[in-house]
């Protein structure tokens, strides 16, 4: 048996996509919302020692041309990073032994860099931050340690504060603690703590079910609850099924006092555990602001006041472009200058891209900006995307995180993209149009015979937004949290 090995030559034609560094930089920098990109121009400003903002002192900018010879598409865009950055330091030192001018000037940290001497913005923000929010387990935790009980009723209240969830709800049984983890802590210890631990705060922490959460905090209430407490033991599936006359006759009341008690349990707290250590609203910055003229039209600008003028450092070109600089710190500059360019030409074409999509959006709903909700028309990416000469996912980078400001109050960009129906009269609604009319209809409807979800869709045709199936409107109405005809019925 004999083997015989040979090689072969094979040509094969394939299509590959190799993004340069510069297109991946200014991708990122396209979909950063305003203040995410005011935390990347700091972030580049400390790491690159090139780049500067206008309004620091300095001998001002140079156009960076010439400066650096553009290598191929596979640079790249930041300094390389050693374990220890240990040379670049080094280089840093051999500029000021070569450069009397550089040297001779005294040291100035980042963090104090300021006109006349006035305290640094940044450190008096960082100074004046609130500390982290307390969680609700830290909270119980705190005011379980005050409480004077037995040893053991001590330890199985730290247990059920454990087991309860950002609610304040105990999502486990007694049953399964006493079964579980403690074995020697009896179900009478486990109970008497779980009644301890219903009485701290915030009022209804610790109940098992929405309905020992209300009783809870109607018998601690200052008020004199009493028949909703008796509403809540005796009814409570009827309340569940809104049966206020079966209600009434039971507790021989009238249907008044029923619908004035529901009235009163409404404003008591569903999820109390979310009072403490409630996650804090992330404010929103417009990035664009649509304002009417005096012609009956629209301006659109961005709202970019905040963020800073980049410039690279003369100083440092002046060196880039000394053939008496060693080549090991000229390749070190050149690569910062190359990558400062760079970052700023991605932050100009993030501001022409930007306002070109949003003069378009609101070219395309000038009838939504006039007259509200119900006349935002479908509007596809895809037709954006033409307009402006753009791919589709540029304009989906575009609008990614970003809001705009306009007469209708703070809006995402991306509310103005959604796909529609034509009415029976030809015209276009988006489906947030019929949903915002759908969410009227509702709300003008009689309340002691409300629409169903056949009545809702007939509406709906009446306004000229036929063709609507049951089934979309069911969707609809869940979406917008409206609940079913007969538990929107008042009597």
């Amino acid at each position: 048996m004999s083997m015989k090995l040979s090689m072969t030559g094979q040509m094969r034609m394939e299509q590959k996509m190799k993004l340069a560094p510069r297109m991946i930089q200014s991708m990122e920098v396209l979909q950063l919302p305003l203040m995410a990109l005011q935390e990347k121009i700091d972030a580049e400003l400390n790491s690159n020692p090139v780049l500067e903002r206008e309004d620091e002192p300095g001998e001002g900018s140079e156009t960076v041309e010439n400066t650096v010879t553009e290598a191929p598409g596979s640079k790249e865009l930041v300094v390389r990073e050693d374990s220890d950055q240990v040379e670049d330091f080094q280089r840093l030192d051999s500029f000021e032994r070569e450069y009397g001018e550089f040297s001779s000037q005294p040291y100035e940290s980042p963090y104090q860099r300021s006109s006349g001497g006035d305290p640094d913005q940044k450190m008096e923000a960082l100074q004046n931050t609130a500390s982290p929010v307390q969680s609700l387990n830290d909270s119980l935790k705190e005011q379980w340690r005050l409480v004077e009980t037995d040893a053991k009723v001590k330890a199985a209240g730290e247990m059920i504060i454990d087991y309860l969830d950002e609610k304040g709800y105990l999502t486990v049984r007694l049953e399964q603690l006493h079964n579980k983890d403690k074995p020697e802590l009896s179900m009478a210890c486990l109970q008497e703590a779980l009644a301890l631990v219903q009485k701290l705060e915030p009022v209804g922490i610790g109940a098992r079910d929405l309905r020992e959460c209300l009783l809870i905090q109607m018998r601690q209430s200052p008020e004199d609850m009493s028949f909703e407490i008796r509403l809540v033991e005796q009814c409570w599936n009827d309340l569940l099924e809104n049966r206020l006359p079966q209600i009434a006759r039971k507790l021989d009341v009238p249907i008044e006092q029923v619908n004035r008690a529901i009235e009163r349990m409404s404003k008591l707290d569903t999820s109390p555990g979310l009072i403490v250590g409630r996650h804090e609203n992330h404010p929103i910055t417009a990035d664009v602001i649509v304002q009417q003229d005096d012609h009956d039209g629209y301006t659109v600008r961005l709202t970019e006041t905040n963020l800073p003028n980049l410039r690279v450092n003369s100083f440092y070109q002046k060196m880039a472009r000394n053939r008496g600089v060693d080549e090991q710190t000229r390749h070190f500059l050149q690569k910062n200058i190359r990558s400062a360019q760079w970052f700023m030409d991605a932050i100009e074409q993030r501001k022409a891209t930007l306002l070109k999509v949003a003069r378009a959006i609101v070219n395309h709903q000038k009838e939504f900006f006039s007259r509200g909700k119900l006349f935002l028309k479908p509007l596809p990416m895809a037709t954006i995307a033409d307009e402006v000469g753009v791919h589709l996912a540029t304009i989906s980078r575009a609008v990614a995180g970003k809001y705009m400001q306009c007469p209708q109050g703070i809006l995402p960009l991306r509310s103005f993209f959604s796909g529609g129906m034509e009415g029976e009269s030809g015209q276009e609604h988006s489906w947030d149009a019929v949903k915002a009319k759908l969410q009227e209809i509702v709300e003008q409807e009689d309340k002691s015979d409300p629409l169903n979800d056949d009545a809702l869709r007939d509406k709906l045709a009446e306004a000229g937004m036929g063709n609507i199936a049951r089934r979309t409107v069911a969707k609809y109405r869940k979406l917008l949290n409206i609940p079913t005809a007969r538990f929107r019925r008042k009597y």
